[in-house]
Parts: structure tokens; C-alpha cells; sequence
């Protein structure tokens, strides 16, 4: 994607530069302000960047994985960063990611609404139209609540199996990232040893790119293959869609560590909320071992996005759990 986007620094002091934040900062511009913010910091003398946010109207998970690298590369130059201006669709989405905790953000020019005044809870950012949709939360808070009715029958067959055959908890909870890279626990029935994530480095990743596979993975326990190939594992995460964090069908949540690698056209996975089934998860997802190739379904799902199609979607995945090659590895 060609980035056409110009950043004109200005210099408002010896050691200080300010610069204007266009009225969008999504994928282009996320891409064009990661490419010349390099050249600012290398200037002589520069101590401190402010980001002048007054005109800026929309930002989507793009234009946050772009700051994010911006504070990177200014820790490592030991320079300040400070925002200016944060206008309400901005605001919302930085007192959704938390930004206000790592960056100070500054009332600086009209029109000007500190993040502690501008939460619009019935109006959130706009990156992807199914994020504002009220009939698909409300299928997803149906949804989840049969779903969690389905934990409930099967909870303790699954609870006892699980302890007989691996000594632990049975739930097991992990940090991923949801819309706009905000964290949040997800929660799974045990389906690894309990030091897997200590045993991590030591197995092969046969996956290429940002996440990480491999089919037969050791961690993994008896039950826990069984719990895969059904997909029972997956089930607590009901939980996380009636609470929002997940919705029935959106993108697979990815860790931290992987949202580490991602370049900025790779933050575009992050506009829409994640899924507990989705393309990726009914076009084989235990054969799928590139990245670029999670990304491309992940795009085609927000491209192709309707009530309809996740209705599809979700009898897709039904289709998929009863087949004999379901599951994940």
C-alpha cells in the first residue's frame, strides 16, 4: 500500500519540535508517520516531540500500532513525547488502550476534551462498521449466554478428566489483545502442562511470521488433544463475549508477543473485535502456518463482513467441530 501522507515538522523551540496530525490517522498515514518520524529524531538537539491531535478525527488500530513504535524508537533516543488536543473519537480510543497512562496528553487547542470527560460508550470509535452494530452484540450476548449454559452441563466431566489426567488448574487464562490492541484475559479449559509457557523456547516454531504452531506440540496432554479436536477447550471464552471482549465471529486474538512483530499494515487485524471462530478458524487453521496468510483471511473477513456472513460463519464452524479433521494443534 503506498503511503502519500506528508509530516511537516515544526520547530517551536531549540530542543522541541511540534507536529500536526492530519484529520485521519489510519493505515496510510500510520504507515507514512512510521516512515518519517526517523528522520525528526535524528535532527540535532531534539529532546521532546508533541503531537498536535487537534484536527484529528479518526484513528483506527493502525495509527495506534504507529505510536506505539514511535514510543519505542523515542525511549531508545531518550526523547520526550507529549500529545496535544485530543478531540472525543481520539480520546475514546486512548482511554481504551490506556495511552493517557504512558503519554501525557495535554489540553492545548480548542476543540479540546480531556479523556476522563469523553467516554462515548454507545458511540464507540469508528474502525469497522460490526464494531457498531448493536444486532451483532446482541447475538453475540445470546450467543455467549448459551454458550455458557453448554459450560455449565459439561464443566465437570471436563474438570475431572482434565485433573485425572495432569496435575493443575483447570482453567487456564492467558493475556491476548483485542480491538485496538487492548488486552484482556482470555480464558480456556487446561489443555497444556502447566509450565507451557515456560517450555515455550524450547519447542520448534513451525509456523512463519508473527505466532507461533507446531503440531505436535509436546505440552499439549491427552486430554487436551481431545479437548482441541472438539474445539471444548475454547468454551470458557462464552465468558469473554458477554462481557464484549470477544464477540461470536471476528479475528483470532493474538499475544502481546506477537503484536510485538506486527508492521503497521499488520494493526488492520485489530479494527474489528476478536472471534471465537472466524475465517481462520474454518479454512483450516491447523494447516494454516503463515502469518501473511492469518492476515489475508483476517482482511477478508472485515472486507466481507454481514450479519449474514457471520451467521455463515458460525454454521461453518459447526460443520468444522464435527468433521473428523477439526480442531486446532
Amino acid at each position: 500500500m503506498k503511503a502519500s501522507c506528508h509530516f511537516e515538522p515544526i520547530v517551536v523551540s531549540k530542543n522541541n519540535l511540534l507536529v500536526q496530525i492530519p484529520n485521519k490517522l489510519t493505515v496510510v498515514e500510520a504507515i507514512a508517520f512510521k516512515r518519517e518520524y526517523p528522520q525528526w529524531m535524528d535532527k540535532v538537539g531534539v529532546k521532546k516531540i508533541i503531537l498536535d491531535f487537534g484536527k484529528t478525527k479518526i484513528i483506527d488500530s493502525s495509527g495506534v500500532g504507529s505510536l506505539v513504535a514511535l514510543m519505542k524508537s523515542a525511549k531508545e533516543k531518550n526523547i520526550t513525547l507529549q500529545i496535544w488536543s485530543v478531540n472525543p473519537q481520539v480520546a475514546e480510543v486512548f482511554s481504551l488502550i490506556g495511552m493517557e497512562k504512558v503519554l501525557p496528553i495535554i489540553s492545548h487547542t480548542e476543540p479540546t476534551i480531556p479523556i476522563s470527560e469523553s467516554r462515548l460508550v454507545d458511540s464507540p470509535p469508528l474502525t469497522h462498521p460490526s464494531v457498531r452494530s448493536k444486532t451483532k452484540r446482541l447475538m453475540d450476548i445470546v450467543g455467549g449466554l448459551i454458550g455458557l449454559t453448554f459450560v455449565g452441563v459439561l464443566f465437570i466431566p471436563i474438570a475431572i478428566a482434565i485433573k485425572l489426567d495432569s496435575p493443575g488448574p483447570i482453567l487456564f487464562s492467558q493475556t491476548r489483545c483485542g480491538w485496538m490492541g487492548k488486552r484482556f484475559k482470555i480464558w480456556k479449559f487446561r489443555s497444556m502442562v502447566t509450565n507451557a509457557e515456560a517450555l515455550k523456547d524450547k519447542i520448534d516454531n513451525e509456523a512463519q511470521g508473527a505466532f507461533f504452531k507446531n503440531e505436535n506440540d509436546p505440552r499439549i496432554t491427552r486430554v487436551g488433544r481431545f479437548l482441541r479436536k472438539t474445539s471444548l477447550d475454547e468454551f470458557p471464552q462464552f465468558w469473554n463475549v458477554v462481557k464484549g471482549e470477544m464477540s461470536l465471529v471476528g479475528t483470532r486474538p493474538p499475544t502481546p508477543d506477537e503484536v510485538e512483530k506486527y508492521e503497521i499494515p499488520n494493526w488492520q487485524r485489530l479494527d474489528v473485535r476478536p472471534g471465537l471462530s472466524g475465517e481462520w478458524q474454518v479454512n483450516g487453521r491447523s494447516k494454516i502456518k503463515s502469518f501473511e496468510d492469518v492476515i489475508k483471511l483476517d482482511l477478508r473477513y472485515q472486507e466481507n463482513w454481514s450479519l449474514m456472513y457471520d451467521l455463515k460463519l458460525i454454521f461453518k464452524t459447526i460443520i468444522v467441530i464435527f468433521s473428523k479433521d477439526s480442531g486446532a494443534v
